[in-house]
């Protein structure tokens, strides 16, 4: 898929990593609807700024009708509350699951029509090494992010006969306000990131791994559980 040919849905795109994606989207040509709940707070030139909070179906859906010539869905809104699954509180636990995974599912069936009537397309999910690495003190973030890793999976087999691509993005922690206590020299450039997943849509890579972390990470899923 060529990037300057795409019309783009970014969600989440009024900072962090969903800015990055959209501002080099514009870059490359593409026509980008920035997604956000506070649409007001998408600043970057060159963008369509769309209401879209991916935790209420109605603004979904009307989001799908405002975009109805979009080609490529970037499902990158999330949130991480730091909760753990047993001891954390359960309105966190519910939290992390609406918006980290059935946000994404309720945009992607939105879209996927608009997409496949449009002739085609691509699906970004952006995902995290804690997709695979399931830490206590984040169980409620990586649960979610290993069930929006198997609705990656899922959505690439059932939305392949209508032309669309779905590619996973893993990443571990990059420089955005979500990882603010993490030390520098563990986090990677979040434009870099947003570099590499433009090029694994246009390759149409079903997982693009942004860090050696998590490369390290997936090839580690191939070991026996009890290995020493």
């Amino acid at each position: 898929m060529e990037m300057k040919d795409a019309v783009a849905v970014v969600t989440g795109a009024n900072r962090g990593l969903g800015r990055h994606l959209a501002a080099q989207l514009v870059e490359r040509g593409a026509k980008v609807y920035a997604a956000a709940r506070r649409p007001e707070a998408v600043d970057l030139p060159g963008v369509i700024p769309l209401l879209l909070d991916v935790t209420d179906e109605d603004s979904v859906r009307a989001a799908a009708r405002t975009a109805s010539d979009a080609t490529l869905l970037v499902n990158n809104a999330g949130i991480s509350t730091a909760t753990p699954l047993i001891a954390g509180g359960p309105d966190a636990v519910r939290l992390e699951m609406e918006t980290n995974f059935f946000g994404p599912l309720a945009v992607t069936r939105a879209f996927a029509p608009v997409i496949g009537g449009n002739g085609g397309g691509a699906v970004l999910n952006v995902l995290s090494v804690l997709s695979w690495l399931h830490p206590a003190g984040l169980g409620s973030y990586a649960a979610a992010k290993a069930a929006a890793w198997a609705l990656t999976d899922a959505a690439r087999e059932e939305l392949a006969p209508l032309g669309i691509t779905v590619s996973a993005l893993h990443v571990a922690y990059m420089d955005t306000d979500m990882a603010a206590g993490v030390p520098a020299d563990q986090k990677t450039d979040p434009a870099d990131v947003a570099a590499q997943a433009l090029r694994g849509i246009e390759a149409g890579l079903p997982e693009i791994l942004a860090d050696e972390t998590t490369r390290y990470v997936r090839r580690s899923l191939a070991a026996s559980p009890n290995a020493a």
